[in-house]
């Protein structure tokens, strides 16, 4: 990462140097570092490379674990947890690709890989022990799945 300062006014001469050295302690912090996030046995693991993508996350429970990894551009994940020992996987290389996946409950597991251009994928879970899959290749490829209950199981490939 580059900072630029500019250094005109004497007030500017004094205060750049801590403000930029603020500036890079925040982006080692935030960008320069990859640390998995964690509370009450929570984890998140967020990798991302690119320009313009975009992750959202919420967990609410404990020992949920949500990772993203994002190669391309204008690539969006959004995942929410709230239960016990829940686990998404979001992977993303491309571009313009849109993953969605909510989890309620407990053991359940979502599993989203998408490649290529413009696909999209949405997976909901309610309940306990459900498994979903959903692998899409290619371009413009819609996938969306529901489950409720218990012990459910779905695969979707797309090409």
């Amino acid at each position: 990462m580059t900072f630029e300062i500019s250094q005109t006014t004497p007030l500017a001469m004094s205060f750049a140097p801590r403000l930029q050295a603020a500036l890079v302690a925040a982006a080692l912090a935030f960008g320069g570092l990859a640390a998995p996030a964690s509370a009450d046995g929570s984890r998140v693991f967020i990798e991302q490379f690119g320009t313009h993508n975009e992750i959202g996350g919420s967990q609410k429970g404990t020992r949920n674990r949500l990772s993203v990894y994002q190669e391309g551009h204008r690539l969006s994940s959004i995942a929410t947890q709230d239960g016990h020992r829940n686990r998404t996987v979001i992977g993303q290389a491309g571009g313009g690709h849109r993953a969605e996946a909510s989890q309620t409950g407990r053991c359940n597991v979502t599993g989203i890989a998408q490649f290529g251009r413009g696909n999209a994928a949405s997976a909901q879970q309610q309940g306990r022990c459900q498994a979903v899959g959903i692998i899409q290749t290619g371009r413009g490829n819609s996938a969306h799945t529901v489950q409720r209950g218990r012990g459910n199981v779905a695969v979707i490939v797309q090409d």
